[in-house]
């Protein structure tokens, strides 16, 4: 059975950093596609960043430069550096993994994670 678990999320205020992870089960994560999406209140969720086999990134241009998504494959774990934080960037966070084939936004979900940008 396919799970994911997200943690490392909190508050952080502008400028700052966070680290989410996303830590995976029940499938080898080098098979699908990940990819961390955020929906803030009153908005669509939207995606942030992605990573596919082979390792090949994509990220939403509001956040090119400051964030970063790698794997660590022995630990079939998902990590979203995120830098330079703005309080636009308060959502809450959901990974997902799809297959390589599917479309995107497809796929099993994490719970989700608050993230708080403030002073």
């Amino acid at each position: 059975q396919l799970q994911l678990v997200e943690s490392g999320g909190g508050l952080a205020q502008p400028g700052g950093s966070l680290r989410l992870s996303c830590a995976a089960s029940g499938f080898t994560l080098d098979r699908y596609a990940i990819g961390w999406y955020r929906q803030a209140p009153g908005k669509q969720r939207e995606l942030v960043a992605d990573v596919k086999s082979g390792g090949v990134t994509n990220y939403a241009d509001s956040v090119k430069g400051r964030f970063t998504i790698s794997r660590d494959i022995p630990k079939n774990t998902v990590y979203l550096q995120m830098d330079s934080l703005k309080p636009e960037d308060t959502a809450v966070y959901y990974c997902n993994a799809r297959p390589l084939s599917a479309p995107q936004g497809s796929g099993s979900w994490g719970q989700g994670i608050q993230v708080i940008v403030s002073s």
